[in-house]
């Protein structure tokens, strides 16, 4: 391995673990908020102790998740500062965005929140919950308008002088047709992690006998949540499908190992490749799939790698514009199935506990409670194959990775890093694993009749 190996791991492993705590900090302020507008509209003091119980998780989450953003940020100065110096005018202006206006919106009401619950009217309370959860939401849209310029670059121009991109048209890349659907994407794929999150750590109390009436409420919500997220994802996902066929062709054309141009493509179930060669042996298909999701229509036209590569060699000069097919493909294919199935089990939920009933065999409790990892998978071999599968570009058209790596870093700095940044993170999942069990089994505080906002829901230790 060289600088350029090293430091795409380095980043990788801090962006996948990072984004670990992103989706479940998104959805669950939203459940929270909407848990605590419940307690307020009805007065029910069993949504005030979901409210906090729910809360203090969260608290957790959002912590763990500012500590990792912040070592990944300092990457871009570490490893990738060639990188920085040609996008630094457009790549930072939707980030400084972010951290101006989103980050500090969330952070200072979200202490409004933990530290008013005796200090600030009902009212006045509710809403510093709901700013908080607005202005995490701001915060994911700004840096995916970032990561979206990485995709499909707009509102820029190449200075010849100093061979940078500057930012143009501000505007451009604030609605970049990449964003408009990651956004929806991503938004609904953060309500699948939390959903399956609360609907997990319920199961686990249900299946304990614990606070039941209060653990089935927040099943039956978590599992409507993540049914109807998990349509959410689908239908936006077929959206940006169809805009990556558009922009990075090449990207699509590996999710299915299609080697040549091909009308009413098949989407591939199950394939067998030869790389070398570009060709499949195996190739599983659902007719008409890959027509239907690529262009919304039968019949329509898909490009192939060998003949894309070609193009893009009469474009770009020499290469291999390929990325790594086999990753790109099972990734693809497991971020699928891993969202389906977490899809499937909370609509047997539903159905389970209809009727104010519970499951009587604990079999569906386990299954709940293993299900949490499943769109933490989904979410994350998502952004391995949206990441990857624009390789070797790190701005599509533009730069290349190799061309963006520092260019006075060793390689036995970036292992050092990279091992201490893999040992670092290893120590903060401990903690964050063990802080959230901590307080899973402490379960909700017990509620005087007449709930009052005399208590926070801040951590105690």
């Amino acid at each position: 391995m060289d600088v350029l190996d090293l430091s795409r791991w380095q980043f990788g492993i801090t962006t996948v673990y990072h984004f670990l705590f992103v989706p479940l900090t998104i959805g669950l302020s939203v459940l929270v908020a909407g848990f605590q507008t419940a307690w307020h509209r009805t007065g029910n003091p069993t949504y005030l102790r979901m409210t906090k119980f729910w809360g203090r998780l969260f608290l957790i989450n959002f912590a763990m998740g500012v500590v990792t953003g912040i070592v990944q940020e300092f990457q871009f100065g570490m490893n990738w500062s060639d990188y920085s110096r040609f996008v630094g005018d457009v790549f930072g202006a939707p980030l400084a965005m972010e951290g101006l206006m989103a980050f500090f919106l969330e952070s200072t009401f979200l202490g409004l929140w933990i530290f008013g619950w005796e200090r600030l009217s009902p009212r006045v309370h509710l809403a510093t919950i709901w700013i908080a959860a607005i202005g995490t939401n701001l915060s994911a849209y700004f840096i995916l308008a970032a990561n979206s310029w990485m995709q499909h670059p707009v509102g820029y121009r190449l200075n010849p002088e100093t061979g940078r991109a500057e930012l143009t048209d501000i505007w451009a890349v604030l609605t970049n047709s990449t964003t408009l659907v990651t956004f929806p994407h991503v938004l609904f794929g953060a309500f699948v992690a939390a959903g399956m999150f609360v609907a997990g750590v319920s199961a686990w109390q249900l299946l304990k006998k614990r606070h039941v009436e209060l653990f089935r409420i927040s099943a039956r919500v978590a599992m409507a949540v993540t049914l109807v997220a998990s349509i959410g994802v689908a239908l936006s996902g077929h959206w940006q499908a169809q805009i990556m066929t558009e922009q990075q062709p090449m990207k699509m054309a590996a999710a299915e190992a299609l080697w040549e141009d091909e009308t009413s493509a098949g989407f591939s179930i199950f394939a067998v490749g030869d790389v070398e060669n570009g060709r499949n042996h195996i190739n599983l298909q659902i007719p008409y799939g890959l027509s239907l999701l690529s262009t919304n229509t039968l019949d329509g036209a898909v490009e192939g790698i060998n003949d894309i590569q070609a193009r893009y060699e009469s474009i770009y000069g020499p290469g291999d514009y390929r990325p790594v097919v086999g990753l790109a493909y099972w990734s693809f294919r497991l971020m699928i199935g891993f969202g389906m199935l977490a899809a499937l089990l909370a609509l047997a939920g539903l159905w389970l506990t209809r009727r104010r009933r519970l499951p009587v065999s604990p079999w569906f409790h386990r299954i709940a409670i293993a299900g949490i990892a499943l769109p933490f998978l989904a979410n994350s071999l998502g952004w391995i194959f949206t990441e990857m599968g624009r390789q070797p570009w790190t701005v599509f058209g533009l730069m290349r990775t190799a061309a963006a790596v520092s260019p006075g870093v060793d390689i036995t700095e970036v292992a050092i890093t990279l091992v201490g940044f893999t040992l670092l993170y290893a120590v903060l999942a401990g903690i964050e694993v063990r802080l959230l069990l901590k307080f899973i089994r402490l379960g909700p505080e017990d509620e005087t009749e007449k709930p009052s906002e005399d208590t926070t829901p801040a951590l105690s230790y």
